[in-house]
């Protein structure tokens, strides 16, 4: 391969910032929530370069095989790969479960994953195309070309909608959490490409809730508290895991071990232990493709403790990202810690959102 700008790249970064930034020229755009991907094409060659370096390329084939059909012969183009659920039973929108479990050892369960959750590609940035590179042309620059380079894509390849118009910027951030997006990306109009920079901002949704704490895993470096396992009640009164609360200072840790210690004692009939996930219920437990042989070994507590805890998106009914301690809350009754308390965003259908027609009524 023998591009202008050639793998490995890092991606710029965006900074998280509480609310959306304002300047001169800003331009707005949505925050997909999927795989970062760098593609590099040089003609029959293609190689899809995640975040860190890592090679996308052989667990994205029918990516690859859209790379060739419709971006340019030679260029380097930083997008997103998404996956959009279409189940029939509501609008479209984007899945990052089904997208994570794209990621599989096995080539023939690769090809199968490629036809039955095939993913899309939404392009954003231009790094270089023919033999020229971008890379040092301001953000406004890099967009135009962007656009006139993949004017004539078609499904499943997109080139994400933006805008320069501040109120359409917040209404996209009310409205597009519904379609599985994960926030707002701001990009001031002159800036160059900066590989692993933080010269973008991103702004995502922000959300407390009162949780149970019904066990914990112990840290790697020793005997204090790694993290907390969270819980939630459906109303039937089942008790499910919905999360980890896990940043926490190696001091922290430590207090953690002693304030949890009280309900350590007397745990009998645990929730999680006599847990059936063929019943439905989400527990604790068992290595995955992430964690290959790492122990997710946990220990039991009584689940009266309750803590707040600040989430920013569900992902169907756990957190989607680790939640952030907040504080205790001793005056909640644990039983009353139930997925009503959550807020829901409104349904919205992700096709509407690519193809740039964001209308919640339509």
């Amino acid at each position: 391969m023998e591009l202008p700008v050639n793998p490995p790249v890092e991606p710029m970064l965006a900074k998280s910032v509480p609310d959306i930034p304002v300047g001169e020229g800003m331009t707005y755009e949505p925050k997909w929530d999927g795989f970062r991907c760098i593609v590099f094409r040089d003609g029959d060659e293609v190689e899809l370069a995640s975040r860190g370096g890592k090679t996308l390329t052989r667990y994205f084939p029918e990516v690859v095989e859209q790379a060739r059909a419709q971006l340019p012969a030679r260029c380097a183009v930083d997008a997103e790969l998404i996956l959009i659920r279409r189940d029939g039973d509501g609008r479209p929108r984007l899945d990052f479960e089904l997208l994570s479990q794209r990621i599989h050892p096995a080539a023939s369960r690769v090809r199968m994953l490629a036809e039955t959750t095939p993913a899309d590609l939404v392009a954003f940035d231009l790094l270089a195309i023919g033999d020229e590179a971008l890379v040092d042309r301001p953000y406004t620059q890099r967009r135009a070309r962007l656009a006139e380079a993949l004017r004539g894509v078609e499904p499943p390849v997109h080139v994400t909608p933006t805008t320069a118009d501040l109120a359409t910027a917040r209404r996209w951030f009310e409205i597009f959490e519904g379609a599985g997006l994960d926030g707002i990306i701001a990009k001031p109009a002159d800036i160059a490409y900066e590989p692993g920079k933080r010269l973008m901002f991103k702004v995502k949704h922000a959300r407390t809730a009162d949780v149970v704490v019904a066990g914990f895993r112990w840290h790697k470096s020793g005997p204090v508290v790694g993290s907390l396992l969270l819980g939630l009640y459906d109303d039937s009164g089942t008790l499910h895991h919905v999360g980890v609360s896990a940043s926490f200072t190696m001091a922290r840790r430590r207090e953690l071990l002693d304030e949890l210690a009280p309900y350590r004692k007397g745990v009998t009939g645990h929730p999680w232990r006599h847990g059936d996930h063929e019943l439905g219920q989400r527990i604790p437990g068992g290595p995955s493709r992430w964690t290959g042989t790492k122990t997710l070994e946990w220990e039991p507590l009584r689940p009266e403790l309750v803590v707040e805890v600040a989430y920013d998106a569900m992902e169907g009914d756990r957190f989607r990202h680790t939640a952030r301690f907040a504080r205790w809350r001793p005056d909640r009754d644990p039983r009353s810690c139930g997925y009503d308390q959550l807020e829901r965003p409104v349904r919205f259908d992700v096709d509407q959102v690519l193809a740039g027609d964001p209308d919640p009524t339509g």
